[in-house]
């Protein structure tokens, strides 16, 4: 009798946990922490992947920005989260490079999250100061040469999208500039429009309204083709500087332990999304494009992830550049 009333309780639990599944998200709002400054270029892909990807799933996702220490801060607090379903995170490339840039993280990517999918692809370009006598990249190279000690590099912070490229860039060139860290992109871009400083690797959905006013010298694609909304600017490789490629992905994640039957269900609305017509044409937009369906899957999630550390790690051990 004791042993059918505990088979009972355990199907009723079940049952409860199956139904809970079922109609998640209900009327509750999902969380999604953006680890970065309201009105940046991940804030700008979150905030149309939320439109896109609440409609497929029928419940509400609200953006909420927890920026600071290259984005270590938001994903930390998502890792530390209730493994429910209702938080969820949106970072880019630099979850595959903070395993390494800092010592104490407090998390690791691979093992304290359960992975979503891919979202987004985000290309840079290298830009100039409308001051800067070159006019392309071939003109530009001999001219860092000769002036390296005298030009700035700006970039967003330890760990930004803008300081991995610029490291890439370095690395590449085999010179180093001046590098300038700001607390963000916008004081970056401002100092960089104003002249204050004179290069910044950033990408295309923080600086295309720049480029389409004329007030940004573009250099290169940091690409193998050019960015569909700006096919006048050459890629690195034609303008003879080959393997220079720096993509910006995009990424959504939950705390470990959220239950299968919740992630597949995140997955399967971030699917639909990534085919939305009105969000592809809302990365187009902004120079960035949306994955195909097959990426925006746990398991091809993991496998990129995992191989963007590898990629990484040399580069910035190679560079000498750590965060505490």
């Amino acid at each position: 009798m004791k042993v059918l009333s505990k088979l009972a309780a355990v199907a009723l639990m079940l049952s409860a946990f199956g139904a809970t599944a079922q109609e998640y998200p209900g009327s509750r709002p999902i969380s999604a922490v953006v680890p970065f400054a309201a009105g940046g270029p991940t804030d700008k892909v979150a905030r149309e992947l939320a439109l896109a990807m609440s409609k497929a799933l029928g419940g509400q996702i609200i953006i909420e920005n927890t920026g600071g220490a290259g984005g270590t801060i938001g994903a930390k607090r998502v890792a530390q989260a209730k493994n429910d379903g209702y938080t969820v995170l949106i970072h880019h490339i630099g979850m595959s490079t903070a395993p390494t840039l800092y010592r104490n993280l407090g998390f690791d990517p691979l093992k304290d999250f359960e992975m979503i999918g891919e979202i987004a692809d985000v290309p840079m370009l290298l830009v100039g100061n409308k001051s800067l006598p070159p006019n392309t990249l071939k003109e530009l190279l001999p001219y860092i040469k000769a002036n390296a000690a005298k030009l700035s590099l700006a970039n967003a912070g330890v760990g930004s999208a803008s300081h991995l490229c610029g490291l890439m860039f370095m690395s590449k060139i085999e010179t180093e500039l001046v590098t300038v860290p700001y607390k963000g992109t916008a004081p970056a871009l401002t100092d960089l429009l104003g002249g204050q400083v004179n290069l910044m690797c950033d990408q295309t959905t923080n600086i295309a309204g720049q480029l389409r006013a004329n007030a940004l010298k573009p250099y290169a694609a940091m690409q193998p083709r050019r960015v569909e909304a700006f096919k006048d600017v050459p890629t690195a490789a034609e303008q003879g500087l080959p393997g220079l490629e720096v993509k910006i992905w995009h990424a959504m994640y939950a705390p470990k332990g959220t239950p299968k039957a919740v992630i597949d269900k995140l997955s399967e609305a971030l699917q639909k999304a990534v085919q939305d017509p009105k969000f592809k044409a809302q990365m187009a937009e902004l120079g960035a494009e949306a994955v195909p369906p097959a990426k925006a899957k746990p398991e091809s999630l993991r496998a990129h992830l995992a191989s963007e550390i590898a990629k990484w790690s040399p580069v910035i051990k190679k560079a000498g550049v750590y965060a505490d």
